[in-house]
């Protein structure tokens, strides 16, 4: 009896730690493929994030793969990280997961997978991003992203926008509206990536966590096409 309870047990903690290893491998493969998105889009400067731009932005978003489907009515849901500068002028830091979703209307068939990526541009669209549940257009000022080697042809809408939103459909990268769509912090991932309970404050304000091992790679392709740059935080506690 005490063998079958012993092996019982045994068996219950290797479920539980191979369910944790399979929750924080899906973290870590959404890392991956966060890097292998914007690795892909800024080889090609003509048609990617200006690196002026992407100079001045403080956070970057990348959800790769959001699944999209409509019949009528549409909707989409995606994951992926937010990674900022340290103190918005440093180097880039730890990923805090994220999940974005929304809804559309309109006389529409058929599915696709498309890559999301965003940039923050200033504190206050950092600060917004933090809170629980926040939609784009309405609680954080947005704007379709330009594209090109400079950003030349920003519009006095780009310049005042908290955020530059941009999407990657069959190979085609562009500035779209992300109106509508809502984007959470997924402290549940950020757990799960991290070992233990952590805020998105934590990570991408107060800079308590250091990069996990899966981060670097995001984070040194991040730094080969923006070094440094971005604008200072405002002390947010």
């Amino acid at each position: 009896m005490v063998r079958k309870a012993l092996a019982f047990t045994l068996l219950m903690c290797a479920s539980a730690s191979l369910s944790f290893a399979e929750h924080k491998d899906k973290e870590v493969e959404r890392l991956e493929d966060a890097t292998y998105v914007i690795n892909e889009i800024m080889q090609t400067p003509d048609n990617a994030i200006p690196s002026d731009l992407l100079d001045r932005a403080v956070c970057v978003g990348i959800i790769p793969g959001e699944k999209k489907g409509a019949f009528i009515v549409g909707g989409s849901y995606g994951r992926g990280a937010l990674v900022c500068r340290l103190k918005g002028t440093g180097h880039w830091g730890a990923p805090s997961m994220l999940t974005i979703y929304g809804g559309s209307y309109g006389l529409q068939i058929g599915g696709q997978s498309t890559d999301v990526v965003f940039i923050v541009m200033n504190a206050g669209g950092i600060r917004k991003l933090l809170q629980s549940g926040v939609k784009i257009g309405a609680d954080v000022s947005a704007a379709a992203g330009p594209v090109g080697r400079t950003a030349a042809a920003e519009t006095d809408i780009q310049l005042h926008a908290e955020m530059l939103t941009y999407s990657r459909s069959r190979g085609l990268f562009a500035g779209v509206s992300l109106a509508g769509s809502v984007i959470r912090q997924d402290e549940d991932s950020n757990e799960k990536l991290y070992g233990h309970a952590v805020t998105a404050k934590d990570v991408l304000i107060r800079g308590t966590e250091q990069p996990p091992a899966p981060a670097k790679p995001l984070d040194d392709i991040l730094t080969k096409y923006s070094p440094r740059g971005g604008a200072s935080f405002p002390d947010m506690g």
